[in-house]
């Protein structure tokens, strides 16, 4: 699959009415902040922009979200969703390219090993405790679930992992069901449901809902992450059950129903219960979202281009599951159509480019300030070696996800302080400090 790097611990933050946390229970004062690993750069050493990486990462977020709409879909349907919201066909990486990046990888291998310090000790399931090794806390947005290779899973693509044996847990009780995702091979990742005991930098659920998995998907076979913890909510859940927060939370576990998000190329953190008040100045701007069909959707942004307004009354779904931004074709094309010197540079990937020493100020504005994504955030380096175009990190894909929304991810995300906020059912902007 992909780089370990660019596999970033990466929440995606959904929301149902159903799945708010309970505030009835007291709450015990408990904020963790948790180290998420350094950003891999879109950017080769020589200043061009990585185009493998960038069709891996878009790969990856077609078929999250493909995924996404499909469980929506059976937990909810989609016909109060956004207007022309649809499942689409499975993206799937070229060969070529899966290639490429695989032999990088596997030249780095030491490298993302090393890389996992940071990540030591915080997280076990089960009683009593088995401590999950580091690599597992890849989180994708394509699930809400928890899930880890079972010790009953004896296929080649589970001998390289780490596996939990459940019969070694006193707390861990079966459940109906099967939990089944697809990922862009066709394969899939399946297993029986279990409940039992999961923590987190301190922080235990009891009662959480996992997938001990007994067949991996081949795409799994030379990643070096063993499993997936899923942060997103039960509308958009494969399992139909609250993820690790919302247990959490229910149980009156923090003083603050929020998730709060600072993200960079290195240092980056998710904070657990309220938020990190050391990297942000200033008051958070919160921005009520449509909670109804699993996502964190702010309504009513406009877009601007420098100082003019391109686009009102536009819907963005904040992810931080995903590294660029997205948005469909013909809004896209009006945003770049501002742009002087843009063009349309890989309308098979969807990628526009623009002059390098004209990097265009993209921000959005939801009533109050204007949030700028920066010209480092923006630019993902030039087209080729020595050329005067570089390539922009706003691009056009079929999401599926409906003819006015915009994909908001990382590139977006690393220019403000987030706060995902349950209780006032809203998502929040702060300046960095």
């Amino acid at each position: 699959m992909f780089n370990k790097s660019a596999l970033l611990l990466a929440v995606t933050l959904a929301l149902s009415v159903a799945a708010t946390p309970s505030t009835s229970a007291p709450a015990v004062e408990s904020k963790r902040s948790i180290p998420l690993p350094k950003r891999a750069s879109l950017t080769l050493p020589n200043g061009v922009f990585n185009k493998d990486r960038v069709i891996a990462e878009t790969v990856k977020t077609i078929n999250k979200h493909r995924n996404n709409l499909i469980n929506l879909k059976n937990n909810k349907g989609l016909e109060d969703f956004n207007p022309g919201a649809h499942i689409r066909e499975p993206a799937t990486l070229p060969a070529d390219v899966e290639a490429r990046i695989l032999e990088k990888r596997q030249s780095e291998k030491l490298t993302d090993e090393d890389s996992d310090e940071e990540w030591a000790g915080t997280i076990s399931i089960g009683t009593p405790a088995q401590k999950v090794p580091d690599r597992l806390r890849q989180c994708t947005a394509g699930s809400s679930d928890l899930w880890i290779p079972s010790s009953s899973c004896t296929s080649s693509t589970c001998s390289s992992k780490s596996k939990f044996k459940i019969s070694s847990s006193s707390t861990a009780t079966k459940k109906s069901g099967t939990f089944t995702i697809e990922y862009q091979d066709k394969s899939t990742v399946s297993g029986p449901i279990y409940t039992d005991t999961v923590s987190v930098a301190g922080v235990s659920a009891k009662g959480q809902y996992f997938s001990p998995v007994t067949t991996l998907s081949s795409s799994f076979a030379n990643d070096p992450i063993d499993g997936i913890l899923g942060l997103a909510f039960p509308a958009i859940s494969n399992i139909g059950e609250n993820p690790f927060f919302v247990t959490a939370a229910n149980a009156g576990t923090f003083d603050a129903n929020q998730f709060g998000f600072y993200l960079a190329s290195s240092g980056s953190t998710l904070y657990l219960g309220g938020t990190d008040e050391s990297k942000y100045s200033g008051d958070i701007e919160y921005v009520p979202v449509d909670s109804s069909n699993g996502f964190w959707q702010a309504q009513g942004a406009k877009l601007k281009v420098g100082s003019s307004t391109v686009l009102t009354g536009i819907d963005t779904i904040i992810d931080s599951g995903t590294t660029l931004a997205y948005g469909p074709s013909a809004t896209i094309k009006k945003v770049y159509a501002k742009v002087p010197g843009s063009k349309l540079f890989d309308s098979e990937n969807g990628l526009y480019s623009f002059p390098c020493n004209s990097v265009p100020e993209i921000s959005f504005n939801y009533g109050g300030n204007d949030w700028t994504i920066s010209a480092d955030n923006f630019n993902l380096g030039q087209t080729e070696e020595g050329s005067s175009d570089c390539v922009g990190a706003l691009g056009v894909t079929d999401l599926g996800l409906g003819n006015s929304v915009l994909l908001l991810g990382d590139a977006f995300m690393k220019n403000t302080y987030t706060v995902f906020d349950f209780d006032q059912t809203a998502v929040g902007f702060a300046e960095l400090a």
